[in-house]
């Protein structure tokens, strides 16, 4: 009976410990992926593995596949094998119990498998290597076909994880920017020019939308438009990876008819028109795991702003937002962001300078929703907003046609 009781006391320590052993057996995979790429001795390997593969992930030829089996994969699994074998006997050392042998036994199935592969014996991919087109948008936690094909395809110094995303996450190496096409909008506001700097230091190629001829320095293309002039963007668009919707208005306590056309008018359709304009570019594989749109909707969304119409027009904008990325054709972030110092508010508590590179830090490490501020309540109450209302419409809507409706306004406002 004791020897039963002991052994039920230990089944959750063990259950939690061969969990954790997978997850570890994954991360040190990750991290010898890594060393692939920037340690010496490994990259010849890692590089033929990279060959094997055509753009759609099909085999270069069986024989290239087998010796990037043989140079790559086996070296990567028989040192997943050793670490975790090593994990797993020190933790029985330290009273942890069996678990941990988990992933040393899930690190053999991929050693496995690796030489089955090497030897011809198995001619079927892992999932991550599948060809054909990509189905789907990059997946947030775990690894899909569309988020592993961006490493081989899009930027080999980023998206290094298997199955997990943690190791990108915490290295910063699960969005890529260099060399990225990145069109801002409000381009001439506070954060607009802050995100404008940032991404040139990142290695974008940064395009301007603004109302004005400002100077944004060497290397940035200016594009002058208008709300009500979204249609016009569509062909410079086509060639964009990621586009910012940052440009808004803010009425503050104007109630008047013109007051509330022109807060909904900026901040919310001329956002909503560009964001599907913006989808009807995403036209063939390659652009669902490389095409993005981060739309500013603050964190009015959850929060009292002190200025009525600037909170109802970006609390729809927000609702369209996640209505509209249920089954998107790519990549939606949202921006919430607290306040920050702008001509629109200059008693900001944030500088758009830090609040510019609190986004791209999080964008890197995949975060759909990008919340920056002060503010304790926000990072509480908006997750579970979000969460209510997208289940809210997931159960009660579906995929459509859209008609985008025609605007009257022609003004952009560039408070952001």
């Amino acid at each position: 009976m004791n020897h039963l009781v002991e052994l039920n006391s230990q089944l959750p320590l063990a259950a939690v410990s061969a969990i954790f052993s997978i997850v570890l057996a994954e991360v040190i995979r990750d991290l010898f992926h890594i060393a692939g790429h920037y340690w010496q001795p490994l990259q010849a390997g890692h590089l033929m593995h990279h060959k094997a593969y055509r753009a759609d992930l099909s085999m270069v030829s069986l024989e290239a596949y087998r010796q990037a089996q043989w140079h790559n994969d086996v070296p990567e699994a028989i040192f997943m094998v050793l670490s975790t074998g090593a994990i797993a006997c020190l933790g029985y050392y330290l009273g942890l119990g069996y678990g941990l042998i988990i992933g040393c036994l899930y690190s053999l199935l991929f050693l496995t498998t690796s030489v089955a592969r090497a030897k011809g014996l198995l001619m079927t991919t892992d999932l991550t290597h599948k060809p054909g087109d990509l189905p789907t948008i990059p997946t947030e936690w775990t690894v899909n076909r569309t988020y592993h094909w961006r490493h081989h395809f899009d930027c080999g110094e980023a998206y290094f994880c298997s199955t997990f995303t943690f190791v990108d996450k915490i290295w910063g190496t699960a969005l890529a920017l260099k060399g990225k096409t990145i069109a801002v909008t409000g381009a001439n506001g506070a954060l607009g020019r802050s995100l404008v700097g940032q991404l040139q230091d990142q290695g974008a190629k940064v395009i301007a939308l603004t109302t004005s001829n400002s100077e944004f320095g060497k290397n940035v293309e200016v594009i002058k438009w208008a709300v009500g002039q979204e249609s016009e963007l569509a062909n410079r668009l086509q060639k964009v990876d990621i586009l910012i919707i940052n440009h808004g208005a803010n009425a503050h306590g104007d109630r008047t008819p013109d007051a509330i056309h022109r807060s909904f008018e900026v901040n919310t359709f001329s956002a909503w028109r560009l964001m599907e304009i913006f989808f009807g570019t995403v036209q063939q594989s390659k652009h669902k795991a490389i095409k993005e749109v981060w739309i500013n909707t603050s964190e009015a969304e959850v929060n009292p702003a002190f200025s009525p119409l600037y909170e109802m027009s970006k609390r729809t904008l927000g609702d369209l937002i996640t209505l509209r990325r249920l089954g998107s054709p790519c990549v939606v972030r949202k921006l919430v962001l607290g306040a920050f110092k702008s001509n629109l508010n200059p008693i900001g508590i944030m500088s758009p300078d830090f609040v510019a590179w609190a986004i791209l830090e999080l964008a890197k490490r995949d975060f759909r929703d990008i919340i920056v501020t002060f503010n304790p309540f926000t990072y509480l109450f908006f997750p579970i907003k979000e969460l209510g209302r997208s289940l809210y419409f997931r159960l009660f809507s579906k995929d459509a046609p859209v008609s985008l409706p025609k605007s009257k306004t022609g003004v952009e406002r560039e408070s952001h």
